[in-house]
Order: C-alpha cells, then structure tokens, then sequence
C-alpha cells in the first residue's frame, strides 16, 4: 500500500516549478558542488559569505516553484537546521572543518530537497519510475552491502538508511524525489567526505552502531524530510492562505 497524502503536490498534473526542471537541477548541483569545494580549504569568512550566497541562490530557485513547494521546502530547511544541530555539535555523530554548522548547510539541505524534487519531475524520470525504482535499489543494496561486509570502516547506519530508503521508494508518497535523492545525496556525501568539508565519525554516541564515511543510505534520511515537508507544509500554506483572506 501507497501512503497517500490529501496535496496538491502529489497529483502527477500539478507542476511544480514555472521553469523546466532541468534548469533546476543544473544550476543547484553546480551551486553545492562550488560551495563544497571551496569550504574544503576556505576560512570562516568565506564559510559565512557562502552561507549568505546559499540563501539567495534558494530564495531564487524558489521564486521558480510553486506555493506549496516553497512552503515544503522551508520546511525542510527548518527539520533540517534541528537535525544538523542536534547531530553535529550535541552528539558528534559527524564532524565539520570548523567544529561547527556552515551557514550554506541550513539552506543547502532546503536546495537538495528542491533538485531531487525535480529531478523526479523530469519526464524521462516519470517514465521510468519502476525502473529506475528497482535500480536505485540495487545500486544502494550493492553500496550497503560493500559499507556492512566488505569495507574496512563499518557501515550499519547506511544499512539502516538503506532500509528507509526501500520502504519510501515502494511506500512513499513521493517516489521519484526519493530517486533524485538518492543521486543528489550519495553524490554529495562522497564529495562533501572526499575533500573533508565534514567527517563522520566511526560510531554513534553510543559506541553500538558503526558509521562509515560516509554511511552508504544517507539518501533515506530525506525521505522524512519529505513526509515532514508534505504534512507540515500544505498547513502552513493554507493557514497563509487564510490569514490573507478578507
């Protein structure tokens, strides 16, 4: 059984951006794979001013989406900002260069969000659903599997995200964004880790469950984001909508 939520959004008919996707989704991975790159060796200043060039490069990108998908998308960021906090300097589940929480992160989680979004609004994507459902399970199955029993580091968080992954992609009301997010993701975990812009630690706080570096099923964290975009989202939208009516 599908999860089905009462949204404009999840009518395949409703755009869900004023522009092709695709200029969505090009512009958004140059965006995070610059900003990436130049807070591997970048200082605290340059950290912050990319902070505030990520803000506006959102605020952009949603000036092309409609309502509800700004709406979700703040949303995001909110749920994203919570976790990011909680899991970085409280817990120390991962680690980044300056002990801290980049100021682009925040709005960076609400640009990922958008591009795997549209990603699944492409039409080669929509075609290909159930293909490219079963390939993202395989590739992620394959990349679990190498994190749990053949990698040096451990990985049975990124079999645990894996699982979320599965059951969103088959379950979820919103398949073809947990596709895009599984490219976007898996993409920038292994960028993002590879030029040591962050660093997951090996095991959680409680020393039990192993972290690799990073975990393989990362991607399956946002499909909660999601169901928090899509629930928490239509409200805000309408309580706006209600606050402006006469």
């Amino acid at each position: 059984m599908t999860l089905v939520l009462d949204s404009p959004a999840m009518c395949r008919d409703v755009r869900r951006f004023t522009v092709h996707p695709a200029w969505v989704v090009g512009p958004v991975g140059v965006w995070v794979t610059t900003i990436l790159l130049l807070d591997s060796e970048g200082s605290r200043s340059l950290q912050r001013g990319l902070g505030i060039a990520t803000w506006i490069v959102l605020l952009a990108v949603l000036s092309r989406a409609t309502p509800l998908v700004r709406a979700q998308a703040l949303v995001v960021v909110a749920f994203a900002t919570v976790v990011e906090y909680t899991f970085s300097p409280v817990l120390g589940v991962y680690t980044y260069r300056f002990d801290n929480v980049p100021m682009y992160v925040p709005p960076g989680h609400g640009l990922v969000y958008v591009a795997a979004l549209a990603i699944g609004e492409l039409v080669w994507v929509r075609n290909r659903l159930m293909l490219l459902r079963v390939v993202v399970v395989v590739a992620g199955g394959a990349y679990a599997a190498y994190g749990v029993l053949v990698s040096a580091r451990p990985d049975a968080l990124g079999v645990f995200w894996y699982a979320c992954l599965v059951g969103f992609l088959f379950l979820g009301p919103s398949p073809g964004l947990y596709v895009g997010a599984f490219v976007v993701v898996t993409y920038l975990e292994l960028l993002g880790t590879s030029v040591g812009t962050w660093t997951w630690h090996a095991h959680d706080p409680t020393g039990i469950v192993s972290i690799g570096n990073p975990p393989s099923g990362a991607a399956g964290g946002y499909g909660w984001f999601d169901l928090a975009a899509l629930f928490v989202g239509r409200r805000l939208l309408a309580g706006w909508k209600h606050q402006r009516t006469p």
